[in-house]
């Protein structure tokens, strides 16, 4: 968490946004400072207990006061519910039927991580918590993005390729985010998804 930003060249590189490690104070987000809030309560809330984390801390790392949490969020609660929603992300990234799915998975996370200065699902990783709210985050991520994918697949073992696919999706955005200053990061979006949809795409539609 070094409050570091990517840079992006010419819009179309892979390394715009950070992964949930990274992160900027406002960003694009000037205005209202809404999207530094909740990139700053994704790494607090993934990285510890829910117990633990407080508004203020969560405000000093976006940047912002205490009382513009409380007038975006009103609560730790709320701010932890929004944290906790894969709901927007999965509606992005599975806006694709079938046959295409796969090249739309690499250049909508691509886009979402540019867009969001952060990456849209890598904060489940980071959620290892065993008897706290922290454990939302992977049982949300499973109901509202793998197993909706595992419903979208055609064939057997849909369960089990889903999960696969989850497993690549997301060591992309670690990827990503690990390699912000090297060859990924330079690379752009399409050349991005010619090496990698194709990978999953054969988990997608196997024949």
């Amino acid at each position: 968490m070094n409050g570091q930003t990517d840079h992006i060249t010419g819009g179309t590189t892979a390394g715009g946004g950070t992964g949930e490690g990274g992160g900027t104070r406002g960003g694009a987000d000037t205005g209202t400072g809404r999207q530094a809030i909740v990139r700053a309560a994704r790494r607090a809330f993934a990285f510890r207990p829910y117990a633990e984390v407080t508004l203020r801390a969560i405000a000093a790392d976006a940047g912002v006061s205490p009382s513009l949490i409380v007038k975006h969020f009103g609560t730790k609660e709320r701010l932890f519910n929004t944290v906790a929603d894969f709901g927007p992300a999965a509606d992005a990234l599975l806006a694709a039927p079938p046959a295409c799915l796969g090249r739309h998975l690499v250049l909508a996370l691509l886009s979402s991580r540019r867009e969001q200065q952060s990456d849209p699902l890598l904060r489940v990783v980071f959620s290892l918590g065993k008897d706290d709210e922290r454990t939302l985050l992977k049982e949300r991520f499973d109901a509202q993005f793998t197993r909706r994918l595992a419903a979208l697949l055609p064939g057997a073992e849909a369960g089990l390729r889903a999960e696969l696919i989850a497993a690549q999706i997301l060591g992309l955005g670690v990827t990503l985010s690990l390699y912000r200053t090297g060859a990924a990061g330079r690379t752009t979006d399409e050349r991005l998804a010619d090496l990698y949809a194709p990978g999953l795409q054969r988990l997608i539609t196997p024949a």
